[in-house]
């Protein structure tokens, strides 16, 4: 029977608490996530016809340590029936402190010594409570290849002997920047495809906004995870204004505003109010604050670019990149015009980080657009379309091609 919405809320909830109970007690963490994937599974079929449990947490225990305990019985018939008996125990509250356990499996997901694919996956399984089968499709590849994937992320985590504990301190702030950034991953590929038909992938963006919100309970002095909240938040108010409803694109400057989700915008802009200024500036806070300007302006006619452009180049101080560079170009066109940006682009024409996204073409085409030469500008729009392989991007390229013909 398919679980309800409220269910697979609850179970998504509780899935990051599960898990880090049994890995602090038992270590093991392939075994662990298995074994807690399996007790979701029996909680999805029999809540939906017996009702949800009293205590559903720790149903959720009870039945992932009979998982585990079936398993070692398996391959020892050895194994010592004191431990047996302590498995089927479930933890009780005063033992453990979930939000300690979910930031610590946040920090196992998102270690280093992992790579970003793999970050990712085990954050949306472990942590997102995502299934291998919902994985592979928001990142469109076969299931098989997913759980692969995870197969190989948790062998890497037992081969290195990575420990569930929390980073001592003087690495705690690298972690949490690992952290940060796979969230931000996240959310990325949900709010602009890099493939497929959509435009938008909602099952990634609200869970991106989920998990941030949950990072930023845990650790609520980190300026960084707020402001990453913030972020979010500020650029998913405009979810409901990115699209046509045939799925073509509307780009920002001719999005409707009554439609951007007020709520979501008022919250961003407490957020990253309340952060500014209270610590060392980073990339996060920068971001959400440029987004907040966006969010503000009554039209984009009326968005205060100066101020933008201003908040790109201290972005670019903070976190240099072609991606910082790209957008700083855009905000200086709006101010200086056409040319001051197309200039700027052209710093990353030997940038081999460029070699593999179409946005460079995009945005060439579009300020070459706005500098009168459509003939250049229809051949950086071709290339664009060309380079990406979101679909909606690709028609809405060649459609500006088309024009220009």
């Amino acid at each position: 029977m398919r679980t309800d919405a409220r269910t697979e809320d609850l179970l998504r909830e509780l899935a990051p608490q599960v898990l880090g109970r049994l890995v602090r007690r038992h270590g093991q963490f392939d075994a662990c996530e298995d074994a807690v994937q399996e007790a979701l599974l029996a909680a999805a079929r029999q809540w939906p016809e017996q009702g949800v449990p009293d205590d559903p947490r720790s149903w959720l225990v009870t039945v992932a340590s009979r998982r585990l305990v079936d398993l070692w019985r398996s391959e020892s018939a050895r194994q010592r029936r004191e431990e047996v008996a302590a498995a089927l125990d479930p933890l009780s509250p005063a033992q453990s402190s979930d939000q300690d356990d979910t930031l610590r499996l946040l920090f196992l997901c998102c270690h280093p010594s992992l790579s970003v694919s793999s970050q990712l996956a085990l954050t949306l399984r472990a942590v997102g409570g995502l299934t291998t089968a919902e994985i592979a499709r928001a990142f469109l590849v076969p299931e098989t290849t997913m759980a692969q994937r995870i197969s190989r992320a948790k062998q890497s985590i037992k081969a290195a002997g990575l420990t569930f504990a929390l980073p001592v301190e003087s690495e705690r702030p690298d972690r949490l920047r690992v952290v940060l950034h796979v969230l931000y991953l996240v959310f990325n590929e949900g709010y602009t495809a890099s493939s497929g038909a959509a435009l938008h992938r909602s099952d990634l963006t609200n869970e991106a906004v989920r998990l941030a919100r949950l990072l930023h309970q845990l650790v609520p002095q980190e300026a960084e995870a707020a402001a990453l909240l913030a972020l979010l938040l500020l650029t998913d108010a405009r979810r409901a204004s990115r699209t046509h409803a045939d799925g073509s694109v509307v780009p920002l400057a001719e999005q409707r505003r009554d439609l951007w989700n007020k709520t979501q915008i008022d919250e961003g802009i407490a957020l990253i109010t309340r952060t500014l200024g209270t610590t060392r500036i980073g990339p996060y806070q920068l971001q959400a604050a440029i987004a907040a300007v966006h969010d503000e302006a009554p039209s984009d006619d009326e968005t205060d670019w100066p101020q933008i452009l201003a908040l790109y180049e201290v972005l670019e101080r903070v976190s240099p990149g072609p991606i910082v560079t790209l957008n700083r170009a855009v905000a200086l066109a709006r101010v200086d015009g056409p040319w001051a940006g197309l200039a700027l682009l052209g710093t990353l024409d030997g940038d081999d980080r460029m070699a593999h996204t179409h946005r460079l073409d995009a945005v060439r085409a579009h300020l070459l657009e706005l500098a009168g030469d459509p003939a250049a500008a229809r051949e950086s729009y071709l290339r664009a379309a060309r380079a990406t392989a979101s679909l909606p991007e690709q028609r809405y390229l060649a459609l500006h091609a088309a024009r220009l013909h």
